[in-house]
């Protein structure tokens, strides 16, 4: 597998996976992360593509995988305000939001999320209380639980983990 930018010419496969990723999500006990609000907008898509910050994991010259990664200094304002514990160290980060596969090859979260920590070595993520499978992986993956955020798109809190 590899991660490259993902782009223009890529956007109806990414809408796709997010939409497999919103039923896997449902049946596996989390079906209130985007499922109502058909979360990630088109928009927001357009947006990652075109400020470069979108990327595609392709396997066999497939796209099998999506995500949004950045990294710097206080890059995301809603992990500035952390409850029931704290994160293990400042400065600069990167944060993945949106990743999601198309469960047709295995390891496709492991992968982009090491690739991720591979380009700045201090990485971020939150996720929904009932999403299981990522909690599952981020343990495996060596990210430590650090406490609650809140994000604006609603009110469900989001458990916060951080690796170093």
């Amino acid at each position: 597998m590899e991660i490259r930018h993902s782009t223009e010419a890529d956007f109806d496969r990414i809408m796709k996976i997010y939409e497999y990723a919103r039923k896997f999500m449902a049946d596996n006990g989390n079906p209130n992360q985007w499922g109502p609000t058909n979360w990630p907008p088109e928009q927001l898509i357009h947006n990652d593509i075109a400020c470069g910050k979108g990327y595609v994991c392709v396997h066999e010259n497939r796209v099998v995988g999506t995500f949004f990664f950045e990294a710097g200094e206080d890059i995301e304002p809603t992990y500035r305000h952390i409850e029931n514990g704290e994160w293990l160290s400042g400065g600069a980060y990167g944060v993945v939001h949106r990743l999601a596969g198309d469960g047709s090859v295995k390891g496709i979260g492991k992968f982009c999320l090491d690739w991720a920590y591979g380009q700045c070595g201090h990485l971020r993520v939150d996720t929904h209380g009932d999403n299981v499978v990522l909690q599952n992986l981020l343990a495996k993956a060596g990210f430590t639980h650090c406490g609650t955020i809140y994000v604006e798109e609603d009110s469900y809190p989001r458990l916060a983990y951080e690796k170093l």
